[in-house]
């Protein structure tokens, strides 16, 4: 079973308007509800692609329960986990050109009680031989030390793989603990190594430096430059051109939802060496739901019917040198 956790989930509100004028009275040309956070939407992704997962949520308040009821509506199989504070709300803006502007919430703070709640929760919702795909930042005060243990406590279940999609401290705590794969964007991945990353090759340089902290791949995510996936086979690139970008909002949380489901959390056992060939495939089938997804308004998550995998390109020898665009 596959099973997402977000700690600091939300209730995001996606707003379109003809321009964005700072200062001024702003007119929405559409408007769009969804239960929001990085766990929630690869759990959307994959449920819209008949992708079967769980979603641990912790949530409070009446935003809470709000969020819980969409998720409930989708046809998400959801697992609350009640707490004292308030689930946060966000709001995103986005214009025609598919620029996006944010503003979140910092959400509430977990007590040790709940954050043993959830962890307790992941591990019944998982069973055996599953995989858990701990998304999104971490709660207002959270020890990274407590999201280490975390991380430990999932891999140290048998059969258990852990995928993680976040930042900072808390992203170091993973690769050091040994996630089965890490997948930071760009900005993440200069910030947790410490220096910025022009092209491909600093990408790759980073990528590296992670699995040598102990992280088994890294799935980097480079916005309208692709993604890369570094593992123990080698390193393969690619990217999916989009013509109309739409919003990226949850374009990374499709990209990963398209890689687990293609397998690329388990196509290969600890210390193999032959490559299978599942880990491209994954990438490509990631970069195709990352793509739809930038097509799509607000944080809608991509069905089948939005993929358009022949616009995928693999590179399997990509050009390091290359420059990087100036933000992913």
């Amino acid at each position: 079973m596959i099973v997402t956790v977000t700690l600091n989930p939300s209730l995001d509100r996606s707003i379109e308007v003809g321009r964005l004028v700072v200062g001024d009275v702003n007119r929405a040309t559409s408007a769009h509800l969804d239960p929001g956070g990085k766990g929630v939407n690869v759990s959307r992704a994959l449920l819209a692609n008949g992708v079967a997962s769980r979603a641990v949520v912790p949530c409070g308040g009446d935003e809470g329960g709000q969020l819980i009821r969409l998720l409930v509506a989708e046809g998400v199989d959801v697992r609350a986990v009640p707490i004292a504070g308030n689930t946060r709300s966000n709001i995103t803006l986005t214009e025609p050109d598919g620029t996006t502007t944010k503003i979140n919430e910092p959400g509430p703070r977990l007590s040790p009680a709940e954050f043993g709640a959830v962890i307790d929760q992941v591990l019944t919702a998982a069973g055996a031989n599953g995989v858990v795909v701990a998304c999104g930042s971490a709660p207002p005060g959270l020890p990274v030390e407590a999201f280490a243990e975390f991380c430990t406590r999932i891999l140290g279940q048998a059969g258990l793989r852990l995928v993680v999609d976040t930042s900072g401290p808390a992203l170091r705590a993973a690769a050091q603990a040994g996630a089965t794969l890490v997948k930071p964007n760009r900005e993440e991945l200069a910030d947790v190594v410490g220096r910025p990353l022009a092209s491909l090759h600093d990408v790759i340089d980073a990528a590296q430096e992670l699995r040598s902290w102990g992280a088994g791949a890294v799935l980097a995510s480079l916005g309208a430059d692709g993604a890369v996936l570094v593992d123990d086979t080698g390193v393969v690139a690619g990217d999916a051109p989009v013509d109309r970008p739409r919003s990226s909002v949850g374009a990374g949380d499709a990209l990963l939802a398209g890689f687990i489901a293609a397998g690329g959390a388990d196509h290969r056992e600890t210390n193999t060496n032959q490559h299978d060939g599942v880990g491209r495939d994954a990438l490509a089938e990631a970069l195709a739901w990352g793509a739809a997804a930038v097509s799509l308004p607000g944080s809608r998550m991509p069905g089948p019917a939005d993929l358009r995998r022949d616009d995928v390109r693999i590179h399997a020898h990509p050009d390091g040198v290359r420059p990087l665009l100036a933000s992913s």
